[in-house]
């Protein structure tokens, strides 16, 4: 198995599965001078992209409409 020039390295799909590493699945890398180990990341570590841009959007909004009617906009046209 090669590491690719990006620093990628596929993971046969029988450990991904023992380890229960799915897709999407953050991880964490350990290095103890001598053996690489990586490992599911555990939860609240750090928040994920997605989650700090929730974060930051979340309570600005200002338009007083409901879901119907912003669906409604949104089909017209």
């Amino acid at each position: 198995m090669r590491i690719t020039s990006k620093g990628q390295v596929t993971i046969p799909a029988d450990i991904r599965e023992q380890a229960g590493l799915l897709p999407h699945t953050e991880v964490e890398f350990d290095f103890d001078g001598s053996v690489v180990r990586i490992t599911p990341a555990k939860p609240g570590r750090k928040p994920t992209r997605g989650a700090r841009l929730i974060a930051h959007l979340r309570g600005r909004g200002d338009v007083q409409m409901s879901t119907d009617e912003i669906m409604a906009l949104t089909r017209e046209g």
